[in-house]
């Protein structure tokens, strides 16, 4: 018994060393994640003015199928992630293989050159993007003294064209980001594997078709995820260079939360209620990203 009591000390005093270090984190945790997370959630079931807040039960859920600027931020939403998402998890990839050509000469040079956009502010660089496909601005000057069009595209005030520009500015400033990932990645592969496919006589592409697309295969998911979490969260591009419009063609949902915060007549309740919404999205697209990447954990 003394044995087993003994044994029973040192292990609760291992525990308690070890709960020790981290008790400090798991508060602040708590306190500046769960705690919010959970107000949140309670304040979701409620709604009125301001603060002046009454439970409502779930019809602030309920409302969310018949909001209509709900529902425009929402496939706005889903057109920049169906879209950009791909392209720049593609693009990425792409300059990522390029760059880890141990042929290519100034290869420091391109992937600071490229990765540079993500350490850029959200605010400024939006602003030089509002600048560059304003009217008159660089873009479509280009374009005119080429011959290219005949007349100013309207980028940021057009709807079409206004998600364009959206896309081609997310795209710009996150590749670079996703492209080191699957830099280091690309580089912990044994070289070795690549030299026995070309001595079986494996093309470039069927290399990166069989050999690197396979064993990258858990960065693209992580990568996917974090570019789908991002998109779905989508506010200070929207927001600094289209301000949601022309009418409510490029507003998004974290941009629909603000308003319903801060723009409009201050509903609480309600956008956390939308908040909520992109919580929920998030998990499902996340579950389904896990399922077609065919991981077990997922």
């Amino acid at each position: 018994m003394s044995k087993t009591k003994t044994s029973l000390n040192i292990k609760a005093r291992t525990n308690a060393v070890g709960w020790s270090f981290i008790a400090l984190a798991v508060l602040l945790i708590c306190a500046f994640y769960f705690y919010p997370m959970i107000k949140a959630l309670n304040l979701s079931f409620q709604s009125g003015t301001g603060t002046n807040l009454h439970y409502v039960g779930g019809h602030n859920y309920t409302r969310l199928f018949k909001d209509q600027t709900f529902l425009t931020a929402l496939k706005n939403t889903f057109v920049f992630l169906i879209v950009q998402v791909p392209i720049m998890i593609v693009l990425a990839l792409f300059i990522s293989v390029l760059l880890n050509d141990s042929k290519l000469k100034l290869k420091g040079f391109f992937r600071t050159a490229i990765f540079l956009p993500a350490v850029t502010s959200l605010v400024a660089y939006s602003v030089i993007f509002k600048y560059l496909f304003g009217n008159d601005g660089l873009i479509n000057t280009a374009l005119m003294k080429l011959h290219l069009v005949g007349a100013p595209i309207q980028w940021i005030t057009d709807p079409f064209w206004a998600k364009i520009t959206i896309i081609i500015a997310i795209t710009w400033r996150w590749t670079g980001y996703n492209m080191i990932f699957y830099l280091s990645a690309l580089q912990n592969i044994d070289n070795s594997i690549y030299e026995a496919a070309r001595i079986d006589g494996a093309s470039a592409f069927r290399q990166f078709r069989q050999i690197t697309i396979p064993l990258l295969k858990p960065i693209i998911l992580f990568t996917s995820i974090t570019s789908t979490i991002g998109t779905l969260q989508l506010f200070d591009e929207v927001m600094n260079i289209t301000k949601g419009g022309p009418g409510n063609a490029t507003t998004t949902l974290s941009q629909y939360i603000y308003n319903l915060s801060f723009k409009y007549t201050p509903d609480f309740g309600y956008a956390a209620t939308v908040s909520y919404g992109v919580v929920i999205l998030i998990v499902i697209f996340s579950i389904i990203q896990f399922k077609v990447a065919g991981d077990r954990n997922g």
